[in-house]
C-alpha cells in the first residue's frame, strides 16, 4: 500500500510538471507575423508569465516578429519553426533602459543585449527559424563615431554617449584598464551583443540559425553548464561580429557549427586588465569540436581579454576555410592571467591569410615591463596533428622578454604553400615532433 502511494505521488508530480511547462503558440497567443509590428511586450509579458508558473517554451511558427530585447528568464525555451525570424529592431530606443552587462571584458551599464538573462537556469534557443539582429544601423553609427573622431579630431556625440557617461563610473573604468582600451573607449558606441546570458546555468542554444549580430553574437558570461550545437552563424564583413564567445565560464560544448563572420569564429575570454584580474573567474573546462569556421580574423582564439585565465580547453575535428588565421592564442602586457593546459587536435585548415597558428604575448604596442601580477602568460599547450595548406605564415611564437611561452609541443603538422618561415622568439621547452613546412622537417628553436 505504502509502495503504490509512493508511486501514485510520483506520477502526481510529473503531471503536475507536464502541466507547467505550457507550450504557447505565439500566432495563436497574439504576435503580429508580419516583420512590421513590434511583439516586445507581448514576447516579455509571455516570458514572464510561464516563468510565474514554473517554465514553458514560446513557440514561433512560419514568419516575421520583429520584436525588441526579450529578457530570457528561468526554465523558458524559445523554439522557431522552420519558416520562423525573430526580427530584432534597429531603433536603439528599444534596448534602453541599460542594464548590467559585460563589453568586451569590461563590467559596466550599457544597452540591454538582443536576448539577455540573468541568474537564469534551463534557459533554450532552439529549432530551425532565423535570428535575425538587423545589425547594419549599429555598425554603421560605430564607424561615423570613429570616423568623425579619426578625420577632425573631434567626437560627434549621439544621444547615448552622454546616457554611458551618466551611468557608468567613467574614471573608474578607465583606471582598470589599458592604454589600448582607454583609446577606444574615447571612440565609445558600445553595440549590444546579440545573446548575452550573464550567471546562468544550463544553456542551450541549438539548431537556430543567427545573422546580422550588431557585435559579438552568442556571449555567456559567468555562465555554467553552456552548450551550442548545431547553430549556423553569419555574419557579413562588419565590426566585431564575433561568432561564440564565452567569457568566465564553465562547462562549455560547442559543436556541429558553422560560423562565418566580421570577426574571430570563437573566442575564449575570461574578463579584461585590473577587473577581469580581480574578478579572478576564468574560462575553464571547454571543449570545442566538428566545427566549420569560414570568414572570420580567427578560426579558434583566445584572448586577448584573458586576464582571468583560460584553462583546461580541448578544440577537434574542426575546418578552418578562408579565415584570417587559424589557432590564435593572444594576450599583452598588462592583462594577466594565465592560458595554460590546452589541447588542439585533428584541424584542417586552406586558404589562411596570416597565420596557421599563432601564440602572441605583444598583441599590442604597451611598454616594457618587469615581471608582476600585469604579466600574461601561455604554458603546456599541445597541438598535434594539422594539416594545413596554402597559408601565409605557417607557426610564430612570440613571447616577452620577462615571461617566455612555456612548454610547447607540437606533433604531426604538416603545412604547404607556406610564403613565410616560421618564427620562434622569446618562448623556451619547445618540442616539435613530424613538423614540416613546405616539405622541410623543423626543428624546435
Amino acid at each position: 500500500m505504502k509502495k503504490s502511494f509512493f508511486i501514485l505521488l510520483a506520477i502526481l508530480q510529473i503531471s503536475i510538471l507536464s502541466v507547467n511547462a505550457e507550450r504557447v503558440d505565439m500566432r495563436k497567443a497574439g504576435a503580429n507575423p508580419s516583420g512590421t509590428k513590434l511583439n516586445t511586450i507581448l514576447i516579455n509579458k509571455t516570458i514572464d508569465k510561464l516563468n510565474a508558473n514554473g517554465g514553458g517554451t514560446l513557440f514561433f511558427p512560419a514568419g516575421k516578429y520583429l520584436t525588441g530585447a526579450i529578457k530570457l528568464k528561468s526554465n523558458i525555451t524559445i523554439e522557431l519553426e522552420a519558416g520562423a525570424t525573430l526580427l530584432f529592431s534597429d531603433n536603439f530606443d528599444d534596448y534602453l533602459p541599460f542594464v548590467e552587462m559585460r563589453h568586451e571584458g569590461i563590467l559596466m551599464k550599457s544597452f540591454s543585449p538582443l536576448i539577455y538573462a540573468v541568474d537564469a537556469e534551463n534557459i533554450t534557443i532552439k529549432g530551425e527559424g532565423t535570428i535575425d539582429g538587423q545589425g547594419k544601423k549599429w555598425w554603421d553609427e560605430f564607424f561615423r563615431v570613429i570616423v568623425d573622431l579619426d578625420k577632425n579630431g573631434v567626437r560627434d556625440i549621439n544621444k547615448y554617449q552622454p546616457m554611458w557617461d551618466k551611468a557608468n563610473d567613467v574614471k573608474a573604468l578607465y583606471a582598470e584598464t589599458n592604454e589600448d582600451y582607454v583609446s577606444s573607449m574615447q571612440r565609445r558606441f558600445f553595440r549590444p551583443p546579440f545573446i548575452q546570458p550573464v550567471r546562468c546555468k544550463n544553456v542551450r542554444i541549438e539548431g537556430i540559425k543567427i545573422i546580422n549580430s550588431p557585435f559579438w553574437t552568442v556571449n555567456p558570461e559567468f555562465c555554467e553548464n553552456v552548450t551550442v550545437d548545431g547553430v549556423t552563424i553569419e555574419n557579413p564583413l562588419s565590426p566585431n561580429t564575433d561568432g561564440i564567445n564565452p567569457e568566465s565560464c564553465k562547462y562549455v560544448h560547442i559543436s556541429n557549427c558553422h560560423i562565418s563572420v566580421g570577426d574571430d569564429c570563437i573566442t575564449l575570454k575570461s574578463g579584461r586588465d585590473l577587473q577581469g584580474r580581480k574578478l579572478n573567474a576564468p574560462d575553464e573546462d571547454i571543449t570545442i569540436t566538428n566545427c566549420t569556421m569560414l570568414a572570420g580574423h580567427g578560426g579558434v582564439v583566445i584572448g586577448s581579454e584573458m586576464s582571468g585565465s583560460v584553462k583546461k580547453v580541448v578544440i577537434s575535428n574542426c575546418v578552418f576555410d578562408g579565415t584570417d588565421r587559424g589557432i590564435r592564442i593572444k594576450s599583452t602586457r598588462g592583462r594577466g592571467g594565465v592560458v595554460e593546459d590546452i589541447q588542439v587536435d585533428n584541424i584542417v585548415m586552406r586558404n589562411i591569410k596570416e597565420e596557421a597558428i599563432v601564440l602572441d604575448l605583444k598583441y599590442t604596442k604597451m611598454p616594457d615591463e618587469t615581471l608582476s601580477e600585469r604579466t600574461p602568460i601561455f604554458r603546456n599547450i599541445n597541438i598535434n596533428n594539422i594539416t594545413a595548406t596554402n597559408v601565409l605564415i605557417p607557426i610564430r611564437i612570440n613571447g616577452l622578454e620577462e615571461s617566455p611561452v612555456t612548454n610547447i609541443t607540437m606533433t604531426n603538422v604538416n603545412i604547404l604553400n607556406c610564403k613565410q618561415k616560421p618564427g620562434f622568439t622569446n618562448c623556451k621547452n619547445i618540442k616539435l615532433t613530424d613538423v614540416y613546412v613546405n616539405g622541410e622537417k623543423i626543428t624546435a628553436p
